[in-house]
């Protein structure tokens, strides 16, 4: 698999694009992820992106996009979003990237008020919408796992039952192993989304909150994740995920010690 990097560890280190595209092929990532909002860039900054990337030959994998109002119960508000994650597809068309990473939202107002049925079909019939938009244009979309109590996707079992409803084959699961560790989502429970994850996240964590840290910074017991991972022979990425380092003044030197340790991880799963 290719070991890439989510370019918003340069973005919340306030560094300029360029220096951070240049920085990830120096490092000897094989690819990058975008976090970027259509909505929000110029034409200076859209066109740069892919410029740099392709004067780099640093291939763009994956766009993150969170759109938490695919699951709003206001039909107006879920169709923003939905315009809002077809701009992403274009974008992720034009940047001849393979998928985008969506993060559907959490359950509002603690599952009282709205029942929890109804904002899970709201998001099965969502995604099948943007399915639908992503397979005529040749790309996919990864679901973002989130471990966090009231996601809608917080373990595999609702990763599973959802990809099931949803029923797309342009629809499928991303892997996040902090997330899986924060979720309590043993490394065997992988064995379940055997050709159903397109896309990896990698970084460390304390074990109780989200954290995003270089692997070997705090409990993630890598090992068994990967191996799953090697064994479902995703035709992808495992791209580091780092964000709000705690020296952002170091953000090289962050990046670094994350790249050198998830080499040496996957290297010795067999993944690179």
């Amino acid at each position: 698999m290719k070991l890439g990097l989510i370019n918003s560890a340069w973005v919340q280190a306030n560094q300029p694009t360029e220096y951070g595209l240049r920085k990830t092929k120096e490092l000897g990532f094989d690819s990058v992820d975008i976090f970027v909002d259509p909505l929000d860039i110029d034409i200076r900054e859209r066109l740069l992106i892919k410029r740099e990337c392709d004067r780099l030959q640093l291939p763009i994998v994956s766009i993150a996009c969170v759109a938490v109002g695919l699951i709003d119960f206001n039909p107006s508000v879920r169709r923003f979003h939905i315009d809002r994650v077809q701009e992403y597809l274009d974008l992720a068309y034009e940047y001849e990237a393979r998928n985008v990473l969506l993060v559907l939202g959490e359950y509002i107002w603690n599952q009282e008020v709205i029942p929890p049925a109804e904002q899970w079909k709201f998001a099965v019939e969502t995604c099948q919408q943007l399915g639908d938009y992503a397979a005529d244009l040749d790309l996919q979309i990864a679901l973002e796992l989130e471990p966090f109590h009231l996601s809608l996707l917080n373990n595999v079992e609702n990763m599973v039952r959802f990809l099931d409803d949803c029923g797309h084959p342009a629809v499928q699961a991303n892997i996040d192993i902090s997330h899986l560790v924060l979720a309590n989502v043993a490394p065997e429970e992988l064995r379940r989304l055997k050709g159903r994850a397109i896309h990896v996240h990698i970084s460390d964590c304390d074990g109780k909150k989200h954290g995003d840290l270089p692997p070997g910074r705090g409990v993630v017991p890598f090992e068994p994740y990967l191996r799953e991972i090697k064994d479902l022979n995703i035709d992808g990425a495992i791209s580091i995920e780092l964000e709000y380092s705690p020296e952002p003044e170091k953000i090289t030197e962050w990046v670094t010690e994350a790249y050198q340790a998830t080499d040496r991880l996957m290297r010795g799963a067999g993944l690179r």
